[in-house]
């Protein structure tokens, strides 16, 4: 059994990561599902990270949104464009286009930090780092899409980093059960807490 409690607290020290709850993932008219993505699935976290977004504002807990973002070439893609073209071709993600925004469900608030990536970690290639630092955050809780790609990457690299981590289980979504669910488990194993949205609301009532 983890050492770890069943959920944090909310509170100064601990922040809510929301990984690319973006259009681009969740609307039916994005590249996405014309790539053959189950939005469906993805838009399942939607309303799970509505809550944690509110429950961590109400606790004054520090609130960080990511985005994936391409530059209009896609030349920061690397391998990622290589092994899907596809991404490339229907216009996926692109700066400056509707596709990266947040969702409005989750607009951030002035002074809420917005981390755009090109790959998967949220760590990776960004400032994610001295955001959690200059904040003296000791703790993080993960949300967000997709479960095994740019969360299970996230969670794998603030554990490196020796954050307390905890992974909100009914607050991430694939666009794949089985995908989802092996991702969760590996997480779980080594690198996050296993938490729910329930659990985390109460810890912090």
């Amino acid at each position: 059994m983890s050492d770890l409690p069943i959920a944090p607290r909310l509170d100064s020290s601990t922040a809510l990561i929301i990984v690319d709850m973006q259009e681009g993932f969740l609307r039916d008219d994005a590249a996405m599902a014309r790539l053959g993505f189950n939005l469906g699935l993805l838009r399942e976290a939607l309303d799970p990270c509505v809550q944690l977004l509110e429950a961590a504002r109400n606790a004054g807990a520090l609130v960080v949104f990511t985005r994936y973002v391409y530059k209009p070439d896609y030349s920061d893609g690397a391998i990622m464009i290589e092994l899907n073209p596809g991404l490339k071709a229907e216009g996926a993600l692109k700066a400056g286009e509707w596709e990266v925004e947040i969702s409005p469900a989750l607009a951030p608030r002035a002074g809420e930090a917005i981390i755009d990536k090109s790959k998967p970690s949220a760590f990776y290639g960004t400032d994610m780092d001295q955001v959690l630092e200059k904040n003296g955050i000791e703790r993080v809780i993960v949300c967000g899409i997709t479960t095994n790609c740019c969360v299970e990457s996230t969670v794998r690299d603030a554990s490196h980093r020796d954050y307390q981590t905890w992974l909100v289980t009914d607050a991430v979504a694939e666009s794949a059960r089985d995908r989802h669910d092996y991702a969760i488990q590996c997480m779980t194993m080594l690198f996050a807490r296993g938490t729910t949205v329930a659990e985390v609301c109460a810890a912090s009532a």
